[in-house]
């Protein structure tokens, strides 16, 4: 497990799955997801057992919230389509308790990966892609210390119409300076 002062993230368990599809049938958890389809249990088990099939590296990771002494699941992440050659790997991200919004958790588990990714993984560049009609996730990111890279315009269709999507990223060397300014 990874700990940071408030969040753990751990592996993700088939236990775990009943939540998940909760989260991925809320038309206001998936406006910034790729989702636009309800998910079943019967979908969520078939996904699941194809994620056991990839690298543990690009396995999700639960994000969890310390509840005193217990911990409650309010999400997961995970890198993807990780290049070893290139040292680089795309995150992915849902804070899926909404009581659990605004308030940094979505920041700190990015952190925790991150500096997982390059402190353990050698990883170099992390990127990611962030609706523009997402300013709550923009603002997380650069918390996080993303930079944005470049727009894809018009790149997704939703909700009737076409939305441009922002690519950011964040490089081993940004960490190195952050920790050293």
């Amino acid at each position: 497990m990874i700990y940071g002062k408030r969040l753990r993230l751990r592996a993700l368990e088939r236990s775990d799955l009943p939540l998940f599809v909760r989260w991925l049938n809320d038309p206001e958890v998936t406006d910034n997801l790729l989702i636009g389809h309800p998910f079943s249990m019967d979908t969520e088990n078939q996904w699941y057992e194809g994620m056991l099939q990839r690298s543990q590296y690009e396995r999700p990771l639960v994000i969890e919230l310390r509840s005193g002494e217990n911990w409650q699941m309010i999400g997961n992440l995970s890198l993807m389509d990780i290049s070893w050659q290139h040292r680089s790997a795309e995150l992915g991200i849902v804070i899926g308790e909404k009581s659990a919004w605004n308030q940094g958790y979505g920041t700190e588990a990015i952190q925790l990966l991150v500096k997982h990714a390059f402190d353990e993984l050698n990883l170099h560049r992390i990127w990611l892609r962030v609706y523009q009609t997402n300013p709550r996730g923009r603002r997380c990111y650069e918390k996080a210390g993303f930079r944005l890279e470049g727009t894809e315009r018009e790149s997704i269709f939703k909700h009737g119409r076409y939305i441009d999507v922002d690519v950011m990223s964040i490089l081993s060397t940004d960490e190195v300076q952050a920790a050293q300014a």
